[in-house]
């Protein structure tokens, strides 16, 4: 199995938004409700188009098929699509700040194969030529242990308020090289 990265396009977007529904939906089963699944697709889960813009999210492909996508930011943004966005994302300083590690999404059929761990080793490595030394993410629950061994530490965690009331536990992850 081999997993190839490109990064992704605009036009990959409407694609990327199904993959995230599909991984979403499968991947979370056990870790939250159904409720609080379909409402994190609702209001928080979807393609950062910032991301695309500005060349630093990546689509991990197996014989040509999409199986997973993430990304890091030089962004203040730490997780949550479009449609979760604050208007204003300031760009960090890689001098004092950690570039943030952000929306990684697995295919179900795919998951525990290597693709999140391929991804973010790209990303980590796009980062530091950036001038980051260290790397700071918002992890969903299912993502927690791709993340713990990866060398990444749990530094606090928090619920993320939904609009309709739902709350999302988030664990805030940190790394430094």
């Amino acid at each position: 199995m081999q997993i190839s990265t490109r990064l992704a396009q605009l036009d990959d977007i409407p694609q990327l938004n199904k993959l995230i529904d599909l991984s979403v939906r499968g991947l979370s089963i056990g870790y939250y409700t159904p409720n609080q699944i379909e409402s994190s697709l609702k209001y928080m889960f979807g393609v950062d188009t910032q991301l695309v813009i500005d060349g630093t999210y990546y689509i991990a492909e197996i014989d040509g098929i999409i199986v997973g996508c993430g990304g890091w930011s030089k962004r203040n943004t730490l997780y949550g699509g479009d449609q979760y966005k604050e208007t204003e994302d300031p760009l960090l300083d890689p001098q004092k700040d950690a570039a943030r590690i952000r929306a990684f999404f697995v295919h179900p059929d795919s998951a525990r194969r290597g693709v999140g761990k391929h991804i973010i080793n790209v990303c980590e490595a796009a980062a530091q030529s950036h001038g980051f030394t260290s790397f700071e993410l918002g992890a969903t629950l299912p993502g927690v242990p791709l993340y713990t061994a990866m060398g990444y530490v749990s530094v606090e965690t928090t619920n993320a308020t939904l609009p309709d009331g739902e709350l999302l536990e988030i664990v805030k992850m940190k790394k430094t090289l």
